[in-house]
């Protein structure tokens, strides 16, 4: 019987999160955790990559993370950016977390309208005298670079935060009955923080076929696979599942 349940992200910060109302109706206890968490890489490993920010005139982000590392090691640098510079988002959601750093000018903020690169690379076609600076995780693929190229963007990718490991017990997992898995570098974290992780009666459930076949590829049994809501579809599957 499923009671403890271990879901790979932060708590809700809403009081009336489906999980909570989930939890009082049908007694289940969960626990929030993320098994991954971003951090900064040091001033001297940005210095490593012999990148300098001020060559640039306009500045690409696809997350919030990349932002507010960025300004960070601005600040740690004590880079001062000019005012004509240009800011690129994936989405005009993170363009607009922008302002949390610097005044938001319209002339100087561009966003693609999908969330996805290609998109945003479109927007950046159009603007091909800048020279891009793009600030990544060091999990970023080649993709994004091949398309730049292929567009003859003058652009420069560098790393400034990497994702690691949460900080767990080598045999916390077995107090639960279930853990919750969202993404595929979710279901490394999970093999990385318990590398001798044994399934057994542990049920794993998890949202998009990505997720999936990352467990299965890890030889582990998927038991769940959501769609839709999250706590939805927890609810069906204990119903069926009890």
């Amino acid at each position: 019987m499923i009671k403890k349940i271990l879901v790979s992200q932060p708590a809700p910060t809403n009081e009336k999160s489906p999980y909570y109302e989930l939890a009082a109706r049908s007694g289940l206890e969960f626990t929030f955790k993320p098994f991954i968490r971003v951090e900064g890489i040091s001033l001297r490993e940005f210095r490593d990559q012999r990148v300098n920010v001020l060559d640039h005139t306009a500045i690409v982000f696809n997350s919030l993370n990349a932002i507010d590392h960025f300004f960070s090691l601005c600040k740690d640098l004590r880079i001062t950016l000019p005012e004509d510079m240009k800011y690129f988002g994936i989405s005009e959601k993170i363009v607009l977390y922008i302002q949390k750093y610097v005044q938001y000018r319209k002339r100087k903020v561009f966003f693609g309208t999908t969330g996805r690169w290609p998109d945003l690379i479109s927007v950046m076609t159009r603007h091909k005298t800048e020279k891009y600076l793009i600030p990544l995780s060091d999990a970023h693929n080649d993709e994004v670079k091949s398309m730049l190229e292929q567009k003859k963007l003058n652009h420069t990718l560098c790393t400034m935060y990497r994702t690691v490991p949460t900080d767990f017990d080598p045999e916390e997992y077995k107090q639960y009955d279930m853990i919750l898995l969202f993404t595929p570098s979710g279901v490394n974290s999970l093999k990385q923080n318990f590398p001798h992780f044994e399934q057994g009666n542990i049920r794993l459930a998890c949202f998009g076929e990505a997720t999936a076949k990352a467990i299965e590829e890890a030889g582990l049994r998927v038991d769940m696979k959501g769609t839709g809501s999250i706590t939805g579809s927890l609810e069906q599957y204990l119903r069926e599942n009890p």
